[in-house]
This record gives C-alpha cells, sequence and structure tokens, in this order.
C-alpha cells in the first residue's frame, strides 16, 4: 500500500507541476521564452511574446512578429474538449519588414480582425478587414484544419493600394467588388459562385509612358467583371474586359481536378502596347482573335482566328501536357508595311505575306512538317534604304516577289528558295538550317541582269550582266564560295568571314573594260590573284597579261606620229599588280613585246573620285617617250615628252639637208664630218 501511495504521489506531483508551469503565471514566465524562441526560428525574425498568458480556460497572448506588426489572441478555450472561442486582432502596420517570413516584398499595411470557434475537427473564423480601404467581411468553414467553405465580400477595394501592397507601381486605379460564396471547395463536389467586378477603372498614362514608353490617352476607363459558378468538379465562367482600348471576352466551363476544358475566347485590342507590361512583347497597333479551347490535359486542342495586319490568319493548335504537338496554320493577304510597323521595324518593304504550315510534330529536336510562304508584289522602300545606308545615289524602285518551301526534320530546316527582283534573281535548291546550333549551309544561283542598276550601291556604272552561283556555310564562321564566267574568263573567290581570295581565270580585257566603262584601249588576257580584306577595304593584285594589243587611242596615234613606229601591231605580254586601299589604288604595269616596251610604276586611280595620274615610259623600237595621263578616267588628259625622238629626228633631217648642200658645192659627200658637227650643236 505504501508503494502504491508513493506512486499516487508521485503522479499527482508530476501533475501538479505541470499545472503550475502551464497554467500559473510563474509556469507561463517559465515557458514563454522557450516559445518565443520556437517562433523566432520559425518566423526567421526577432518576434517576441510580449503577452503570454494560459490558464486552464482561458489564453492572452501578443506577438510581436517584428517592429509595428502585431498579432493578438484572446478568448476561452476547454482543455478537455479542445474546443475554443478566441478573439484576434492582426495589425500588420509594417508589411515590408515581413519578407523573410514571407518571401515577397509587400509595402504598406493590413488590419483585420474577428473570431475563432469550434474545436480541431471543426471550426469557423468570421472576421472582417480594412485591406486597400475596402469593406471586407469573411467567413471560413475549417475541417480537420482543411477549408470546407469560404463567404467572402469585398466591397470598394482600391486597386493601386493592392498593387502598392504589392511593391508594384500603380498602372492602373480601379474600384473592386468581389463576392465569394464557396458552399463547398471539396474536391469534385464543388458549390459555389464567384461575382467580380470593377468600376471607375483607369490607367495611369505617367506611369506607362516612364515605365515601358507607351503612350495612351489621357482617359483611359476600363471595366471588368467575372461570374463563375461551381458546380461538382465543374467552373463554368463568363470574363470581360472591356475598355476604350481593348476587349477581351472568354466563357465556357473547366474541371479543374482532372483538367478539362471547353472554352471560347475573344481579343479585340486596339492599341497591343498595352500588353507589353503582361506579355514583355514590344509590339503596337491593333489586333482581333478570337478561337476555343477543347479538351483534356494530354490532348487539348487551341484554335485561333485573327486579322493581323489585315490578314486571314487560321492557327489550329494540338497539345499535349501543354507541350505543344502540333500545328496548323493559313495566313493570307498579310500586309507586310502593317506588318513591320507592329513590329516597330522600319519601313523596308511593301507587300502580301502568304504562308501554309503543317507541322505534325513540333516537339524541340523532333520536328516534322513543311511549311510554304510567298511574298507577293514586294516592292522595297528605295527612299529609307538609301537614306538607312547613305548610299549617293537613290536605289531604283524595286519590285520583287519570293517563294519559300521549307521542310523541318528533326533538328533540321531544310529550304527551297526563289527570290525574281527587277536588281537581282536569287535561287536557292537546298538550304539546310540546323536550328539547334544555328549552322546554315546552302547553294545558290544569282543573276543580275543589268549591273547598272547596281549603281546606287557601286557608285561605279558597269555594263552587261553577270551570274554566278556556289556555296554557303554560316557557323562560328562564315564561308561563301562563288564560281562566275564573266568578262570571257571565270572566277572563282571564296570569301571566309571578312577575307577573300580569288583566282581570275583567262579574263578578256576588252570585255572587263566594256563592263567597267573605261576607255576600251588594250586587248589581252589577265591571270590574276586577288586578296582583299571587306572590312578593311584593303587588298592586293597580282596578275599577268598575254598575247595583248592595242586599240586604236590618243596615246599610240601620238607615238605613231612621232617615232614612225606602228605600235598597234605589236604583240605585248606582262604583269600588273595594284595595291587597293578604300577608293584608291596604286598600280604597276610592265609589258614588253619583240621590239617595244611599256611601264608604269605607282599609277593612282581614285574610283570615287573616277580619276587617273600615270606617268607612264614607253621605249618604241629603241625610241624613249615619256607619257603622262591624268584627269577623268573616262576621257584623261595626255601629255607625250617626245623629246630624245624628235632630237633624234631633227638631226637626220639637218643632217641630210647639209650634206646636200655640201655636196653640190664641193662635190663629194662629207656626211661623218656633218655628223660630228650637229653632235656639238645637240
Amino acid at each position: 500500500m505504501k508503494i502504491i501511495a508513493w506512486i499516487l504521489g508521485i503522479i499527482f506531483s508530476l501533475i501538479f507541476l505541470a499545472y503550475i508551469i502551464a497554467f500559473t503565471s510563474f509556469g507561463n514566465s517559465i515557458i514563454a521564452p522557450t516559445i518565443e524562441l520556437k517562433i523566432k526560428e520559425q518566423t526567421k525574425m526577432d518576434s517576441k511574446l510580449s503577452t503570454f498568458s494560459l490558464s486552464m480556460s482561458e489564453i492572452d497572448v501578443i506577438l510581436e512578429i517584428s517592429e509595428q506588426n502585431i498579432i493578438k489572441i484572446k478568448g476561452n478555450y476547454s482543455l478537455f474538449s479542445q474546443s475554443f472561442d478566441l478573439n484576434y486582432k492582426v495589425e500588420l502596420n509594417n508589411l515590408a519588414s515581413l519578407k523573410p517570413l514571407t518571401n515577397v516584398e509587400l509595402r504598406n499595411s493590413l488590419f483585420t480582425n474577428g473570431k475563432v470557434k469550434g474545436d480541431m475537427a471543426f471550426m469557423n473564423i468570421d472576421g472582417v478587414s480594412d485591406v486597400a480601404s475596402s469593406t471586407t467581411t469573411y467567413h471560413i468553414e475549417l475541417k480537420d484544419l482543411n477549408p470546407t467553405s469560404i463567404i467572402a465580400k469585398i466591397n470598394g477595394a482600391k486597386l493601386d493600394e493592392l498593387l502598392e501592397m504589392g511593391a508594384q507601381k500603380n498602372y492602373a486605379d480601379a474600384k473592386i467588388n468581389l463576392d465569394v460564396n464557396f458552399k463547398n471547395i471539396v474536391p469534385n463536389a464543388l458549390d459555389g459562385d464567384v461575382v467580380l467586378k470593377t468600376k471607375n477603372g483607369s490607367l495611369n498614362t505617367k506611369v506607362m509612358r516612364d515605365d515601358f514608353n507607351i503612350s495612351i490617352p489621357p482617359k483611359t476607363a476600363f471595366a471588368m467583371g467575372l461570374n463563375a459558378k461551381l458546380k461538382g468538379a465543374d467552373i463554368i465562367y463568363s470574363y470581360e474586359l472591356a475598355s476604350n482600348l481593348f476587349k477581351v471576352t472568354s466563357s465556357g466551363s473547366l474541371t479543374p481536378t482532372p483538367l478539362k476544358l471547353n472554352v471560347k475566347y475573344a481579343l479585340d485590342i486596339k492599341e497591343l502596347e498595352l500588353l507589353k507590361p503582361l506579355s514583355g512583347v514590344d509590339v503596337r497597333g491593333s489586333l482581333k482573335v478570337d478561337g476555343t479551347a477543347k479538351g483534356v490535359k494530354e490532348k487539348l486542342i487551341v484554335d485561333a482566328i485573327s486579322d493581323v495586319a489585315s490578314s486571314e490568319t487560321v492557327v489550329l493548335a494540338t497539345l499535349e501536357d501543354f507541350e505543344t504537338k502540333s500545328v496548323k496554320a493559313r495566313i493570307k493577304h498579310l500586309d507586310i508595311a502593317k506588318a513591320l510597323f507592329m513590329l516597330k521595324q522600319p519601313h523596308y518593304s511593301d507587300g502580301k505575306f502568304f504562308l501554309d504550315a503543317d507541322i505534325t510534330n513540333a516537339r524541340a529536336s523532333k520536328l516534322k512538317g513543311e511549311i510554304t510562304t510567298s511574298i507577293s508584289d514586294g516592292l522595297l522602300d528605295s527612299n529609307y534604304i538609301t537614306k538607312t545606308y547613305e548610299f549617293k545615289s537613290k536605289m531604283p524602285r524595286t519590285l520583287f516577289k519570293l517563294d519559300t518551301k521549307t521542310s523541318l526534320d528533326a533538328d533540321r530546316a531544310i529550304s527551297k528558295v526563289d527570290l525574281d527582283s527587277s536588281l537581282a534573281n536569287l535561287n536557292i535548291k537546298n538550304a539546310v538550317v540546323n536550328i539547334k546550333s544555328g549552322k546554315i549551309k546552302s547553294d545558290y544561283k544569282l543573276n543580275i541582269p543589268n549591273l547598272d542598276s547596281l549603281y546606287f550601291a557601286t557608285a561605279q556604272h558597269l555594263r552587261g550582266s553577270l551570274s554566278a552561283n556556289g556555296d554557303f556555310t554560316q557557323g562560328e564562321d562564315m564561308t561563301l564560295n562563288l564560281y562566275s564566267k564573266v568578262a570571257g574568263g571565270e572566277l572563282v573567290a571564296k570569301l571566309h568571314n571578312d577575307d577573300l581570295k580569288a583566282d581570275i581565270k583567262n579574263i578578256q580585257t576588252l570585255d572587263a573594260l566594256h563592263m567597267l566603262i573605261y576607255p576600251e584601249m588594250f586587248k589581252s588576257s589577265l591571270d590574276a590573284k586577288l586578296d582583299y580584306n571587306l572590312a578593311l577595304k584593303k587588298g592586293k593584285l597580282r596578275g599577268q597579261l598575254k598575247d595583248g594589243e592595242f586599240t586604236k587611242n590618243e596615246m599610240l596615234d601620238l607615238i605613231k606620229q612621232y617615232a614612225r613606229i606602228d605600235m598597234y601591231a605589236e604583240r605585248f605580254k606582262g604583269d600588273v599588280s595594284a595595291d587597293i586601299n578604300v577608293d584608291k589604288i596604286t598600280a604597276s604595269l610592265e609589258l614588253k613585246s619583240n621590239t617595244s616596251s611599256i611601264k608604269t610604276k605607282d599609277t593612282k586611280l581614285d574610283t570615287k573620285a573616277n580619276s587617273i595620274d600615270s606617268k607612264i615610259d614607253i621605249v618604241a623600237n629603241k625610241h624613249p617617250i615619256s607619257v603622262t595621263l591624268w584627269g577623268n578616267i573616262s576621257s584623261p588628259k595626255v601629255s607625250v615628252d617626245a623629246k630624245e625622238l624628235i632630237k633624234k629626228e631633227a638631226q637626220k633631217v639637218i643632217k641630210k639637208e647639209v650634206n646636200k648642200i655640201i655636196e653640190k658645192e664641193v662635190g663629194k659627200s662629207l656626211d661623218k664630218e656633218v655628223g660630228k658637227l650637229l653632235k656639238g650643236f645637240f
């Protein structure tokens, strides 16, 4: 019996001790620091319990989460039945200081108070709040701490204050009324409705302009309405957002779990710039789109019809687990100028764009499908292009049309391209783009029917036409190979990034001079090599001329007159070189025939000024002649220095005449003596 008495004594002592610790002011003061420490660990803030009073039936707690943020709880409870009837008051005067607890940035204040009544199995929460200057009441029922019913009314909440509370700028202002009546929010047994209305809505034009560079009318009003009914597992809703700048509507039914949709939507946006804060896309102009979304998460079909850029656009997409599986699209008569305007791009061109796409697999790296595009009635904006690229003369009126056909194969896009324009025609049979790496490999064929039409870009008048073909590769480096039959010969070139290397084979100089509209004074065959850097506009040309003969020109006519030597009958060969520095060319030439030679060093050519400055040394059958060319390349001024030749000719004439006189007087020829005498004079 003594043992039992001792055991009972110990038990009662422990109970008494627990009572003292748990339910007396002395005990409260002992456990309060421990509870406070746990709260600090959970909130990660310097929280403190300024009041902690717990008795057998009453509780009174004041928790200071942080400076100016206080939660008060006071009321009655039953330890044995685990029921309670508590009053609470939440005074959050400094929401910004709660970031360590909320993990989001908040501002301003929030106040609410109310009553919690019930037990752990079922409880009711009734409260009021003035969130965003509203009049708010709410009733929440929880079963096993899970909400089963929510009834709330928010009247007159200010949108700008809600934005400010969420650390956002006041992009808009409106009065918000929300009526939530969820009698049951247990999944698959939903019962309730939601009514949301805004009134007196207006956009803040100054903030939109300052933050997004969007200019909108100063009086831009909007209103919004949502009406949703919850029935079983389904939500049936209708939504409208209307403004003098845009209108968005949607209605239908959806099942949250498992997801099932049957909805329709419509967008009528008069100014797309307004969506930039939401979409992050910098576009402008108007847009109308309407369509439907039907299906389940595993297979959702979305269609859209639009008049974007005055087009007839239809898109049908199939999604599986919200990932696009296939897409069919058709675009007709899209106005290119309007599309460029919407994308905030310069007005490069006018024309109509067409597209027909059937992508049976739209998954990355597994692409499969066909895309056909075309542009008709294309017209480049010559004024804009001329001004932008600072051409010295105006680009001619340029019409064009474009047709492309692209096959998608895994991570490759394989295209055939035909571009026909009044400037040039470009045909590509097989252009392969690696979508993943961005590498491009393509063949091409280029035809320019009238080279002089490119004068605006070349600043050089040209005659004739040009055709070229080759291949193009673009990856980490760019390589272009070119082959062309030009001026009676061949041009084989390779451009690697900015470095151009070209082999010129058997070019006929008369044809080349004719193309360049230079004086056609020398007929020959030219083989040469060119090294040129496009970025620096510098390079070198080294070549050889063969089977050369001169055509009729003023310089050789003068030589024939003075030297009585017909250099037109001579055949020349020799070397030519040129150093190119932007518009300046320094050239050297050395030609030789059986009896004569022509040499010039450091001839100055200015392609921009179309000028020449050259000194040419000619030895015609051992007779030296110096010729100077200067002025316009097409019709240069010519100066011939034939002093030595004239001196020799004068000696011959004088010698002949003097000898005739002496022979007549003395009866014999004194040819040697006369020659010595004339030498002294000259």
